[in-house]
């Protein structure tokens, strides 16, 4: 997350996080507006010069929680939410209206130090919903900061003028829940307002998700490079070229956009566009360019088992069986749960005539998986149905891409942040993050511990520390890490990163306090779930265990 810019005359932005309005009125026939509202508060923030999580990255994080996409929150989870995603503020509201006008009401939330400004109402006909939310937006960012720059015409002039139809059958389009419906809508808006780009990459989205490929590449071609979802464009254009047979051209696009994304701020590729750059190279027998691209995604993110079981792959292809062996021991060990990664690992060490050790495994395996828990290998003559398995990204992971864009084009009369401004702890947990995105540890180690010594007890320099700590093997260093982020601030991602090592530490009654104590703070977070139902299925095999003793 890009660090707060200062001006001169003392106005600090700050990044913003904004849920769906609450529909106070008794028709259903406006509730196209709770997310309306909320998309026009983006728009206008973000075109303002702030900082705004997108509507596509709230609902990731909704997702990691487990909660419907329309879940009606406690202010509580939204603070939750907002602290997990690094945000400054909260922007929340209602809305009731009786056919011909429109009444809406908004708040802004201060995550730190907890705060709530008051409402900022706005009131008038129904057709005037663009100009009333601008200005219902100035006033909120006006009331919050008493140094805010920019006048109402000011403010009115950044923002892109669309008919409101337009953006009704745009919303609608989002909202809807059947193809056919989406498509009629979001065509009508793109017909309405051709030089939006907003309905011509939903639309690409409904192609790419119908397999659309062809159709969907025209929508995605039409998002221009200053869009916000630029990168998604071009990431999922280059995966519609892998299926429909391009992998040349799929090359093209995912090395221009590696290439763009080492100039920028946080200096990082993300470990998609490499996994998926890997994948377009394999398939045109560059093997060494693809190793190198999957070993530095291994390295940006050494969670995830894509990576090293695709550098498998590789190895298998190349007739390296051995190595092929350590890179699925290595993915097996990074998703204990996936009965995929062990039966290659098998297969390999069998290959490399490694008996016993497949043996072993497969043993561990039919306790783990069941006697026919494991899926069968049969590798061809062609290796076509090794190429088969390889594992491509199919989206960008919408949070990481919106944790690190660069820091909003300040007004003209402002100048760099002040080296007071520079030292306050946020902002050094936001360089962290962005180092350790980028795989340089050592200096992200460096932030957390400077945000550590302005302020002990930061709950996200802790993790930040902790999360670095666990990849280098630290764990004691993690766990102490982890304990002094949740004394700070409770947090169920927290607690289930803390039993995920608990587990890794083979403790896992402490595993289960912590995941439960996760569930108790959001009852559907994912994670947390299927990381409770992995011990609960583990729990036989340890008891099998010790009465082989």
């Amino acid at each position: 997350m890009p660090a707060r810019t200062t001006g001169t005359n003392g106005y600090q932005h700050g990044v913003y996080l904004v849920f769906p309005f609450e529909n106070a009125g008794a028709s259903p026939r406006f509730e196209w507006l709770r997310e309306g509202l909320e998309e026009l508060t983006i728009q206008r923030l973000s075109l303002a010069g702030e900082q705004v999580y997108s509507h596509a990255g709230r609902q990731v994080e909704l997702e990691r929680y487990g909660l419907p996409h329309n879940s009606k929150l406690s202010r509580a989870t939204m603070l939750h939410i907002a602290e997990d995603l690094d945000a400054d503020f909260v922007v929340l509201g209602r809305f009731m209206s009786n056919g011909t006008s429109l009444t809406v009401e908004s708040r802004l939330l201060r995550v730190s130090p907890v705060s709530m400004q008051p409402p900022i109402e706005e009131k008038g006909p129904l057709d005037s919903l663009m100009d009333l939310q601008t200005r219902l937006v100035w006033r909120l960012l006006s009331a919050a900061e008493r140094n805010y720059p920019l006048s109402l015409a000011d403010f009115r002039k950044r923002q892109r003028a669309l008919r409101l139809d337009a953006f009704e059958h745009y919303i609608r389009g989002l909202l809807a829940s059947e193809d056919d419906s989406k498509l009629r809508e979001l065509h009508e808006a793109a017909r309405l307002e051709p030089d939006w780009p907003d309905p011509d990459f939903a639309l690409g989205e409904v192609y790419y998700a119908r397999r659309d490929y062809t159709s969907a590449l025209a929508w995605y071609f039409k998002v221009p490079k200053r869009h916000d979802r630029y990168e998604e464009a071009m990431f999922v254009s280059a995966v519609c070229r892998l299926f429909l047979n391009q992998p040349d051209r799929a090359e093209e696009a995912l090395a221009l956009q590696a290439a763009s994304r080492t100039n920028t701020v946080a200096g990082a590729d993300l470990p998609e566009i490499l996994n998926n750059l890997a994948i377009a190279q394999m398939r045109q027998g560059k093997t060494a360019a693809a190793q190198n691209a999957l070993r530095r995604a291994t390295e940006f993110d050494p969670e995830e088992d894509d990576y090293p079981f695709n550098l498998g792959l590789l190895a298998l292809q190349a007739n390296d069986p051995g190595a092929a062996a350590d890179h699925f021991r290595e993915a097996a060990e990074r998703e204990p749960d996936n009965a995929e990664d062990r039966a290659m690992l098998i297969y390999s060490l069998e290959k490399a005539e490694r008996k016993p050790e497949a043996e072993q495994e497969r043993g561990e395996a039919e306790e783990m998986f069941g006697p026919n828990g494991l899926p069968t290998i049969q590798v061809d003559a062609k290796n076509e149905f090794l190429a088969r398995m390889a594992r491509l990204k199919m989206e960008l992971d919408v949070t990481a891409l919106r944790a690190e864009l660069e820091p909003p084009e300040a007004p003209a009369d402002a100048t760099a942040a002040t080296a007071s401004e520079s030292d306050k702890p946020v902002v050094h947990v936001r360089r962290g993050r962005q180092e350790m995105s980028a795989g340089h540890a050592e200096v992200a180690e460096k932030e957390f511990r400077a945000a550590l010594a302005e302020d002990p007890g930061n709950a996200a320099a802790h993790r930040g520390l902790a999360e670095i700590e666990r990849r280098q093997g630290k764990m004691e260093d993690a766990v102490k890490d982890l304990q002094a982020s949740l004394e700070a601030r409770d947090s169920a991602v927290v607690r289930t990163m803390l039993a995920k090592i608990y587990l890794e530490q083979k403790k896992p009654e402490l595993a289960r306090v912590e995941v439960e104590r996760a569930l108790k703070l959001a009852p559907n977070y994912a994670a947390a779930k299927q990381l409770l139902e992995h011990l609960q299925n583990a729990k036989p095999a340890e008891k099998k265990a010790g009465d082989a003793l």
